[in-house]
């Protein structure tokens, strides 16, 4: 009964707000997609959208944390890569206005065995929402840098670990900051728990034994949530 409560509240929000979505919700269950208005979230976040019919709820949730991105051109598409969830701008597009690139998230089907229990389809679906949102932060970053911004990004990511640590870092805190901060925290336990990392700094690092944080760890996250207002219950 709480559950249907929250999500009644939820659903009503979005419609209210007209689609401006922060509700904090602490979990969202794959068994109740039915009731999340996947229909009502569809024609308000789908605008220019390619979702993959099988993680369609998922990216819808995610999606509508993220009004600022209703109409931008996203390509959710499912490949063979290493990393198992990555975004990044259309090529071309960084040629263009920040508002009108096309964005590719790509959600890996098949990887290294040491990182397939932390491929989307592994995750719970809480979870899975908490990566997404994740990667649909980037994608809200990236929107407003001009080319040059997004080259100081490249350079950054090509020859600097600790600023990309920082970058991902903010990125984490970011999704925190638009609502996700529980779904967030399930994927970094999930992450930590199956591969046996206390900490992950990505797909290219698993190898590597470091107390470097890259990716935010579960106790810094909740930690933001403990002190972010919108967290805070009455």
């Amino acid at each position: 009964m709480k559950t249907k409560i929250i999500l009644l509240i939820f659903i009503t929000f979005i419609i209210t707000t007209k689609g401006l979505a922060q509700v904090i919700v602490e979990n969202f269950v794959r068994e109740e997609a039915a009731d999340y208005n996947l229909e009502y979230l569809k024609s308000a976040y789908g605008t220019n959208k390619i979702v993959p019919p099988i993680y369609e709820a998922q990216i819808l949730i995610a999606l509508s944390y993220f009004p600022e991105l209703k109409n931008t051109r996203i390509e959710f598409r499912i490949k063979k890569t290493r990393t198992p969830l990555s975004a990044r701008p259309d090529f071309f597009g960084l040629f263009k206005s920040a508002k009108k690139r096309k964005y590719y998230i790509t959600i890996s089907k098949e990887t290294i065995p040491k990182l397939k229990p932390i491929l989307l389809e592994n995750l719970s679906f809480n979870a899975q929402i908490g990566v997404l949102g994740h990667e649909l932060s980037h994608v809200s970053d990236y929107s407003t840098k001009g080319f040059g911004k997004m080259m100081n990004l490249l350079r950054i990511e090509l020859l600097s670990k600790d600023k990309v640590d920082a970058f991902e870092s903010q990125t984490d805190l970011y999704c925190i900051e638009h609502g996700l901060g529980y779904q967030l925290l399930d994927w970094s336990k999930s992450v930590r728990e199956n591969i046996k990392l206390d900490f992950w700094r990505g797909a290219n690092n698993v190898a590597n034994t470091t107390k470097k944080e890259r990716y935010l760890n579960p106790e810094t996250i909740q930690k933001y949530i403990d002190t972010i207002p919108i967290y805070c219950k009455e």
